[in-house]
């Protein structure tokens, strides 16, 4: 016969598993999903989603599954919306319950010290911190910027010229000083450990940020396990201490100018001015603002500008259309370099940016998980609350059912009404109430690059090394991602950007 202990233990197993039953049939009652990607116990669909690139993946699912696909990542239901069609009518129309954030434990809680932004649960702190960087990010802001992009574009063309072996570098640092500019009064150099650094913390965030990169992320419930029990509690503090050094370091630098009197006045003098009335905002959040300013401004437009040059490269018969319209505008004999004020007599380059925006979904290549907040319903699925939405981007970029030749790049699609929305046609800067909030300064950020780029050079693939769009690797610890040949269209293209760039290049402030 059983001891009474083992009755008793059989006894407690038989009930545990009996209320997991019940209470599975009730949840099966109560709620309905899209269909589900087939994984294993526990993990679900962890070990599947690969650790980088992971669009390719998604966009294969799509095309078995439909609109949309359930996964579980941990204790994480993820639903993937693969079309615009189902992307509007939740992440957009419904956006007031589709707009917070997923736990993270590891990569907000601990690496972002809980103060990275673009990460943050839709409450009151976030729209308060939403508000700030939309003062600095917003469409009246552009004329403050423009200076500035044309003063950066300057100095890419010459880093083109002199350094075509450092394109990719160029092109960080292009973006970088921009924002740097606008934020923190002061320039970017190329090869400089600052901006280096920063672009090192950028990586560290999205590679921890991938679904199944960290157990925690996953199953949030272990971040209530006692502290020396968090085995990846060290790494991520070391990452968060490394991170925030990078931002502090910024801040040093201000402090100590306005010190020496040598301070330009810039958004962040301003923001900690105003900081100190803010009491409940505090050191690390403040820090965290600024940093989140240096990567919206950073990393996707210099994406951007490289995923261009590999179409370029890859369907050149674009390039002779646009180039035949900024020679109609600026000369075919070069006299001038084109600018913002020309953009007008420049659709077709606008329709270049936005086919690049769409061609391959770079940085967030399944979209952005956002949470919903309360149960709701659509078309006959019945989604809990605490479920997490994500528009899958590579799905929707590259679907034939959304765009003619989807692989191909064709600016001609968005010779349309919406040309001159840069949100309309495609999702790379999100949707709903966590669209990005630095589009406008991201876009105009390509438009002047490329326009720039394309008027004065020439891109090709190198012998023996074809560039695969399709496998580009967004995460390329600061290397360029693919080889090109760069030329400069001729001699007397050379010889303008000596004569109209030259001044930029020791510029400092």
């Amino acid at each position: 016969m059983p001891s009474p202990s083992w009755l008793l233990l059989g006894a407690a197993l038989a009930l545990f598993v009996g209320q997991r039953l019940i209470a599975s049939i009730i949840w099966n009652r109560k709620y309905k999903l899209p269909p589900r990607v087939p994984g294993i116990p526990f993990f679900g669909n962890t070990f599947q989603i690969p650790p980088t690139q992971q669009g390719p993946w998604a966009k294969d699912l799509a095309e078995k599954y439909g609109e949309m696909f359930t996964c579980k990542f941990g204790s994480q239901t993820w639903v993937f919306l693969n079309s615009s069609r189902v992307v509007n009518d939740l992440m957009e129309r419904r956006s007031a319950i589709y707009s917070s954030r997923p736990e993270w434990p590891m990569t907000q809680d601990i690496i972002s010290g809980g103060s990275r932004i673009v990460m943050m649960g839709y409450n009151d702190h976030w729209r308060k911190l939403r508000k700030i960087m939309h003062s600095i990010l917003n469409s009246r802001q552009t004329e403050v910027y423009k200076p500035f992009q044309d003063t950066e574009s300057r100095h890419l063309l010459w880093d083109y010229l002199h350094n075509p072996d450092k394109w990719y570098t160029a092109n960080g640092r292009f973006a970088n000083s921009v924002i740097m500019s606008v934020v923190f009064g002061r320039r970017s150099q190329l090869g400089e450990p600052a901006t280096e650094k920063l672009f090192e913390t950028i990586e560290d965030f999205l590679s921890n940020v991938q679904p199944g990169a960290n157990l925690v992320d996953g199953y949030p419930v272990l971040a209530k396990l006692p502290t020396f029990l968090q085995w990846w509690r060290p790494r991520g503090l070391r990452l968060f201490h490394k991170t925030r050094k990078v931002y502090a370091d910024e801040v040093r630098n201000i402090n100590q100018k306005l010190a020496d009197g040598k301070q330009r006045d810039c958004f962040a003098v301003q923001f900690l001015e105003q900081c100190e009335k803010e009491p409940d905002i505090n050191e690390t959040q403040r820090l965290f603002v600024l940093g989140s300013l240096m990567e919206a401004g950073s990393d996707t437009s210099k994406v951007s500008v490289s995923q261009i040059i590999a179409a370029a490269c890859t369907y050149p018969d674009w390039v002779p259309k646009a180039r035949a319209e900024l020679d109609a505008v600026c000369g075919a004999d070069p006299q001038r370099l084109p600018g913002f004020g020309d953009r007008a007599k420049l659709p077709y380059i606008t329709a270049v940016v936005k086919e690049g925006f769409r061609w391959r979904p770079n940085i967030a290549e399944i979209g952005t998980p956002t949470t919903l907040i309360k149960d709701d319903e659509y078309e006959g699925y019945k989604f809990p609350a605490g479920t997490v939405f994500t528009w899958n981007a590579w799905a929707i970029a590259l679907s034939p059912n959304e765009y003619v030749e989807p692989e191909r790049f064709y600016p001609e699609r968005f010779l349309n009404e919406d040309l001159n929305n840069p949100l309309k046609g495609h999702w790379s800067f999100g949707p709903g109430r966590r669209v990005c909030t630095g589009w406008h300064v991201g876009e105009a950020n390509v438009f002047i690059a490329i326009s720039r780029l394309l008027y004065c050079f020439d891109f090709e693939e190198v012998p023996g090394h074809p560039i695969d769009t399709l496998r580009i690797p967004q995460l390329a610890g600061g290397k360029a991602p693919f080889a090109v040949n760069i030329k400069v269209r001729s001699e007397k293209h050379a010889q303008l950007i000596e004569r109209e760039c030259s001044s930029v290049v020791d510029l400092q402030y």
